[in-house]
């Protein structure tokens, strides 16, 4: 549903924000930009899933969703709106997208150390 949706903005941004400024479509296609990286992210968390199913990352998943809401939907809204508040919101999701790659890499290394253990 995200690259859907990261589609559809994207398009609009391309056709139907000709008001924005630069920097506001800039920073419009941004969001559109991470929430295409982050849909395909979210994809591969998916099939990580199914091969080794850990809490890590579920956690990742959880992170990268709500990321992409929050650092590419700040980026929609401040563009949009110019209201500053809404700056706000974008590092919370831009740690949270951290937060989600970083559980990849923990989920990893510790089914490589739980592996370990077996031999």
């Amino acid at each position: 549903m995200f690259m859907a949706i990261a589609v559809a903005l994207g398009a609009m941004a391309s056709h139907g924000l000709k008001s924005l400024s630069d920097s506001s479509l800039y920073l419009f296609r941004l969001g559109v930009q991470y929430q295409i990286y982050h849909a395909i992210g979210l994809i591969a968390i998916g099939i990580m899933i199914g091969q080794l199913p850990n809490k890590p990352l579920i956690l990742a998943g959880r992170l990268m969703f709500f990321g992409i809401i929050l650092f590419s939907g700040g980026l929609y809204l401040f563009a949009i709106s110019g209201v500053e508040a809404t700056k706000l919101i974008i590092p919370v999701g831009g740690f949270c997208l951290i937060g989600s790659w970083l559980c990849i890499v923990w989920s990893i290394f510790s089914k490589a150390e739980s592996n370990k253990d077996k031999l």
